[in-house]
């Protein structure tokens, strides 16, 4: 094991007996350390990931949204840290119920401000705290989050520029039921159907 790996290996174990029974599971692969701990100790493992010594994980790096439909705690927020002075890198992981409320990081990291207003815009998930938590990728009058696995690929309005009214106007989507129930492997309907119907 290279000198890198180990120090991997000995910071995951530092953490793994520091926070005890707040981590449900830690991996260690390529470099990269993954903790998953309990939404309740969330701010507690960040805490300590920024002020202990050994860790100083002082940049944020991203904050991103997973959505498991068929899981119970429908989703995963993932953070990503780095520790400049040890380079290090950790992944923070918190499995979430759909309502659930996460505390929002912005106290401790400003950066957290935008990734958490995207993984609300995209994902629906609410941060307890955060100054100013609305739309930022999507419109303002937009409904629904577009990254959760129940959205649907076509969304639910189309916009235009309606050149009579000199304005973007919305309209519900309207596309032909053969659009949108397609099965490409059917022997009906897939592409050598369609070769078989030019012949």
């Amino acid at each position: 094991m290279d000198s890198k790996n180990s120090q991997y290996q000995t910071f995951l174990a530092y953490i793994q007996e520091n926070w005890g029974q707040n981590i449900l599971e830690s991996s260690f692969e390529k470099e990269e350390i993954s903790v998953r701990v309990t939404a309740e100790s969330l701010l507690n493992a960040v805490v300590f990931l920024k002020e202990n010594p050994n860790c100083l994980c002082q940049c944020l790096m991203d904050i991103a949204g997973v959505d498991y439909p068929e899981r119970e705690r429908r989703f995963d927020v993932v953070y990503q840290f780095l520790s400049l002075k040890h380079n290090l890198r950790v992944r923070l992981k918190v499995g979430v119920f759909e309502n659930e409320i996460v505390p929002s990081l912005t106290e401790f990291y400003p950066s957290a401000n935008w990734w958490e207003r995207e993984v609300w815009d995209l994902y629906g998930i609410p941060f307890g705290g955060h100054p100013d938590l609305r739309r930022i990728l999507t419109d303002y009058g937009f409904e629904n989050h577009p990254l959760r696995k129940d959205f649907p690929l076509t969304g639910f309005l189309e916009v235009r520029y309606d050149e009579a009214q000199k304005r973007v106007v919305y309209e519900p989507v309207k596309l032909d039921q053969a659009y949108r129930d397609f099965d490409f492997l059917s022997p009906w309907e897939g592409p050598l159907a369609s070769c078989e119907k030019e012949d």
